[in-house]
């Protein structure tokens, strides 16, 4: 045991002794958006092309989703062959701005939970790239949303809280 202590004491000293303090911060998910703004993630044209929806989406939405987009089983809905993803992207600008809560129903099956809003912690131009990842990723094949679309829902629906489930989803589509 002692030896082992030992031999973590001296990787410790090691580690400290060799690793650069001018490293970038960009490991992981501590990347500024200067650095997610690597570009080509949905049609040529939209202004969410600008951001990484892909990498957005890791850092803000895979924990629940799942990197798979299917979610998990009971707890988290699929994003993977949802119709409210592939459905009107009004719907799913919603969700991501306003987030939802109550019965919801993804692939006949029903969800009751809770999903947060993103209006207060995204742009418009992050919520677009995010909306157009999801769209196109896991055979959606959806088209991308623009980020006009995402600044015109946030206007009409300005600061109400959370969506409550199908019923109120699919008023959106309309």
């Amino acid at each position: 045991m002692l030896g082992l202590a030992g031999l973590l004491g001296i990787y410790g000293v090691g580690y400290i002794l060799i690793e650069n303090p001018n490293t970038s911060p960009a490991w992981g998910d501590g990347r500024t958006l200067a650095e997610l703004s690597a570009g080509g993630v949905s049609a040529p044209g939209n202004a969410a092309n600008a951001l990484d929806g892909s990498a957005l989406f890791t850092a803000r939405c895979a924990a629940c989703h799942q990197a798979s987009g299917t979610g998990l089983a009971g707890v988290f809905p699929p994003l993977a062959n949802s119709e409210w993803v592939k459905g009107a992207e009004r719907t799913l600008v919603a969700i991501v701005l306003h987030g939802v809560e109550g019965e919801l129903t993804v692939s006949s099956t029903k969800y009751n939970g809770v999903m947060p809003p993103f209006k207060e912690m995204l742009s418009d131009e992050e919520i677009a790239a995010i909306a157009s990842y999801i769209r196109n990723a896991w055979g959606n094949g959806a088209g991308p949303i623009a980020a006009q679309v995402v600044a015109d829902m946030r206007k009409e629906t300005g600061e109400r809280g959370p969506l409550r489930g199908d019923e109120e989803l699919a008023r959106f589509g309309q």
